[in-house]
């Protein structure tokens, strides 16, 4: 806690006669006026981010505000309230250091009782940006549907209801699980964001052309539905008022109500819980766990044996334990598989699709040393030749191949399956099979030629003063990639335009197979004798971060 902040709160008598809420949002203005003043590269990005979530509040009012007088407009408004309640509840888990000013856990050992601790950490909720870009969207929401002196009376109501919801709702699924969030696992939980964000990102790409192409009306089944769930039932009774239904919309008023009571009812016990239980994390394990952890797992037994099965159990082990890794796999997978299969179910894919899988997962290959960090330099001491760099090249390339070889036929599977063009399998796969050498041969190079530090702590993937780096190693090895892979790409267009040359499509697939194998292990032997050589430069630059 910084020294004003605490400046503050030990010269404010917290009795319990004194209220706490004009105190904690003190506490909680002050700490971001600390934070701000610790570098001017701080203030500016939190500057530009409040200029864009401004920015793109205004264009949501103004375009909320000329749906007024649709017909449809009750229907946009309800979803959209649904969306942000859905929002404010799934942020905790993916982003829980998005606001560690509201932690519990740090007022812990202050005499506070817990309902005027909820009242007082609920009002400071709702200083920052979030709640005035939903504040933003509920206003301009009410306007859309509201009609009469009495619907904007009860806009007004709703408007607080559906804000204290919404807040409310965030601040109870994050005390639940802020033991879980704060643990080393638990922090894990935030991999899913690149996920949520994929699938979302596609999902509203898929739902802009439906309703492109049936208009606002597909939304009424929805809408019927979502306009009696708090706290877009909220919402719903301007809309009843509008109409004259007085008593519908004190009932989905009521809703709402009910809603905001039952949270701060369970946030009440759940802080109370939160701060009077002891912390079990720091419990030693048992002996039988640390036992089972000393042998030898599975996995290992089923890899090569020597070096080779070393590497790859260490590689396999880091996508699942490392965040960061584990995060840029599950991104890579989402995505390698959502591009193809969406535009595949929108009736606009291509089976060349399917190589966005093999593309997307290449690209682990790159960065490979960086991807240690600092644990590098142990990896560093058992190479002395060439041999070793390359055995260790070799070995980070067959774990990727493990994943990757069966997702990438999974998805070229599944998109010819959409697609119902089944003759067009072996050419894809055989398309993907050489994207997927051509990238593992230069991510290999590239990780000799152009390693940089990925940061252990928070959401950065590049080290300060890196970024260069990364951009030339990734774009640029994708550059290269694809123009190895010209040669399949031009015999693939050949025999599709050639009069007779559909008839042996079918041979890309073993011809892309040996082709991206040879380019593999050509990209291998070639950035062994550079890693070898080089690796007092490799360690310094992926140590840095």
């Amino acid at each position: 806690m910084s020294t004003d902040a605490a400046a503050t709160v030990s010269a404010t008598p917290v009795a319990s006669a004194t209220p706490i809420t004009a105190v904690v949002v003190r506490l909680k203005l002050a700490l971001l006026r600390n934070g701000l003043r610790q570098s001017s590269g701080r203030r500016a990005a939190y500057i530009a981010s409040l200029v864009v979530v401004l920015l793109f509040a205004a264009l949501q009012l103004l375009g909320l505000i000329a749906l007024r007088g649709n017909t449809h407009a009750l229907n946009v408004t309800v979803l959209l309230t649904a969306v942000l309640a859905l929002g404010w509840a799934v942020m905790p888990l993916f982003f829980p250091s998005g606001d560690e000013t509201l932690d519990p856990t740090r007022l812990v050992m202050l005499p506070l009782r817990p309902r005027p601790l909820v009242r007082a950490l609920l009002v400071a909720s709702l200083v920052g940006v979030g709640p005035l870009f939903t504040l933003c969207l509920l206003v301009g929401s009410v306007v859309a549907t509201a009609h009469g002196p009495a619907a904007y009376v009860t806009g007004v109501v709703a408007i607080v209801l559906a804000l204290l919801v919404c807040v409310a709702l965030a601040r109870a699924v994050a005390t639940a699980n802020l033991r879980l969030l704060t643990s080393r696992k638990g922090r894990d939980l935030a991999v899913l964001s690149g996920l949520v964000i994929a699938v979302g990102a596609q999902v509203v790409n898929f739902g802009a052309q439906k309703l492109g192409s049936s208009g606002l009306s597909t939304l009424d089944p929805a809408a019927d539905v979502l306009r009696w769930v708090p706290p877009a039932s909220a919402l719903g009774a301007v809309d009843s008022v509008s109409e004259g239904s007085y008593a519908v919309a004190l009932a989905q008023l009521a809703l709402s109500g009910l809603a905001l009571a039952a949270l701060l009812s369970y946030w009440q016990r759940t802080l109370t819980r939160l701060m009077t239980s002891p912390d079990g994390s720091t419990l030693q394990a048992a002996e039988p766990a640390r036992d089972k952890a000393g042998r030898s797992s599975g996995l290992g037994r089923l890899l090569p044996a020597g070096r080779t099965g070393t590497v790859m159990e260490r590689s396999l082990r880091y996508v699942w334990r490392d965040p960061k890794t584990k995060a840029a796999w599950v991104t890579s997978l989402a995505i390698g598989l959502i591009v193809p299969v969406f535009n595949a179910l929108q009736g606009t894919g291509s089976i060349y699709f399917a190589c966005f899988a093999a593309g997307m997962l290449g690209i682990q290959m790159y960065n490979q040393f960086g991807q240690d960090t600092s644990a590098f330099w142990m990896v560093a001491m058992t190479i002395s030749s060439t041999r070793d760099a390359y055995i260790e090249l070799r070995g980070r390339a067959l774990a990727l191949l493990l994943i990757t070889l069966p997702y990438a036929t999974l998805v070229t599977v599944l998109t010819t399956a959409l697609l119902g063009d089944w003759p067009a399998l072996p050419e894809a796969l055989g398309l993907s099979f050489a994207l997927l050498g051509a990238m593992l041969a230069t991510g290999a190079w590239s990780s000799a030629r152009f390693p940089y530090s990925i940061p252990q702590e928070g959401y950065k993937n590049v080290a300060p003063g890196q970024a260069g780096l990364a951009w030339i190693a990734i774009f640029g090895g994708m550059v290269a990639a694809a123009l190895l892979c010209a040669p399949v790409i031009a015999l693939a267009i050949w025999l599709n335009v050639s009069a007779d040359g559909q008839n042996w499509t079918w041979l890309l697939l073993p011809l892309g197979a040996a082709y991206g194998t040879l380019l593999t292990f050509s990209g291998l032997r070639l950035a062994a004798p550079r890693t070898a050589r080089h690796l007092p430069e490799i360690l310094t630059a992926v140590s840095k971060g």
